[in-house]
C-alpha cells in the first residue's frame, strides 16, 4: 500500500464512523416520533370509539323522542 493510501483511507473510515453516528441519531429520533405518533393514533381511535358510541346513544335518544312525539301526533288527531 502507497503511503498516501494509507491516510486517505484513514479519512474515510472515519468519516463512515462519523455518518453513521449520525445516521443512529436519525434512527433513535425517528423512533422517538414514532413512538409519539403511535400513542397519538390510539388516543384518537380511543376518542372516535367514545365519539361513534355518544353518537349511537343520541340517535337512540332522538329515536324515542320522535315515537313519543308520533304517538302524541296521533292522539292529537285522533281527538281532532
Amino acid at each position: 500500500m502507497s503511503d498516501s493510501a494509507l491516510p486517505k483511507l484513514e479519512q474515510l473510515i472515519e468519516q463512515l464512523i462519523s455518518k453513521n453516528a449520525s445516521q443512529n441519531e436519525d434512527i433513535s429520533r425517528l423512533v422517538g416520533q414514532n413512538e409519539a405518533l403511535a400513542s397519538q393514533v390510539k388516543q384518537l381511535e380511543d376518542d372516535n370509539e367514545t365519539l361513534q358510541l355518544e353518537a349511537l346513544e343520541q340517535e337512540e335518544s332522538h329515536s324515542a323522542t320522535i315515537s313519543k312525539i308520533n304517538a302524541i301526533v296521533g292522539r292529537l288527531e285522533q281527538e281532532a
